[in-house]
């Protein structure tokens, strides 16, 4: 149910974005292009999970544990960026609104977003290839529901240092330098918003504010406190340790990617009266096609009796 509902939430918010022409904006280009990091993020969770569900087999290849990895960090690396990216457009937008246009013009936009995901992939490739190198023991057991970094690091029988020093300067650099470009600007944005004089202009974009700042906390922290907490790598010894690094997967590859497109998308004005546009659209094309199957009909009929 929960991958159903980010396929349909996501999926739409893309598709009415692309279609509606008023919505070919900077913030809805970043939306639509954070809709496919969510889709890509459930996609490479939650499908295996419900197989395994149903099957009662929690085996996976050696080559298909890799490459979850490697798609895993990949968006979650890519979505990091993504979410600073969106907060400073938000930024320039309120703070700086005689400037967006100039600033925040279509080639820098695709450049941004370019830049996010190819430093994502980069990302990706440094973390697969160091877990690559190591050797594990037994039977290979993952202590988790994905292959994730943490739990292949626990199961490992060679030196992890190298790696632990990569998961490090990895939050430090995707985690903590991106929240706090996203704290900065928002805190810049609630100053800017403090100045206007009507009550309910103020309410309304901080009502949209304290949500996208619930999510993106919920998004960076657990994110941050799972890859570089005080027990990370071999450390991680006790069962009730690694159920904070399932939580924390649970949170930000799952939940995030449901409460995006609400928080971001379905809650705007703009992207619902675009999809009411676009229902009212769909059902004039089915009225149209069921009135040219009838018509079709009569004249088969006629035909006939004729």
């Amino acid at each position: 149910m929960a991958y159903i509902m980010v396929l349909i939430a996501n999926l739409s918010v893309f598709s009415i974005i692309q279609v509606d022409r008023q919505l070919h904006t900077p913030m809805y280009f970043f939306l639509s292009s954070l809709s496919i990091l969510d889709v890509c993020y459930s996609t490479i969770i939650l499908p295996a999970m419900v197989v395994n569900a149903i099957t009662g087999n929690r085996r996976i290849s050696y080559s298909g544990c890799f490459i979850q990895l490697y798609f895993f960090i990949c968006v979650g690396g890519t979505e990091c960026l993504l979410l600073a990216a969106m907060a400073y457009d938000r930024y320039v937008a309120i703070c700086n609104p005689l400037q967006y246009v100039l600033i925040m013009n279509k080639r820098f936009c695709s450049y941004i977003v370019a830049g996010c995901f190819l430093l994502g992939l980069i990302n990706s490739m440094f973390h697969t290839l160091m877990t690559l190198r190591l050797s594990f023991c037994g039977s290979r057991n993952i202590n988790n529901f994905l292959c994730d970094v943490l739990p292949m690091l626990e199961a490992a029988c060679s030196d992890i240092y190298s790696s632990q020093m990569l998961i490090r300067v990895d939050t430090v650099l995707l985690g903590v330098s991106t929240f706090l470009v996203v704290m900065n600007s928002y805190t810049h944005i609630i100053s800017t918003i403090l100045k206007i004089h009507s009550s309910e202009g103020r309410k309304k974009v901080f009502s949209t504010c304290s949500s996208h700042i619930i999510v993106v906390t919920i998004f960076y922290i657990t994110g941050i406190l799972s890859y570089n907490g005080p027990k990370s790598g071999k450390s991680f010894t006790g069962a009730h340790s690694f159920i904070i690094v399932q939580v924390s997967s649970v949170l930000y590859g799952i939940l995030s990617p449901m409460l995006n497109p609400m928080i971001y998308s379905l809650r705007n004005q703009e992207v619902r009266k675009a999809f009411k546009k676009a229902m009212t659209r769909t059902q004039i094309v089915i009225r149209t096609i069921r009135l040219y199957n009838l018509n079709l009909k009569n004249v088969k009929l006629h035909a006939l009796i004729s």
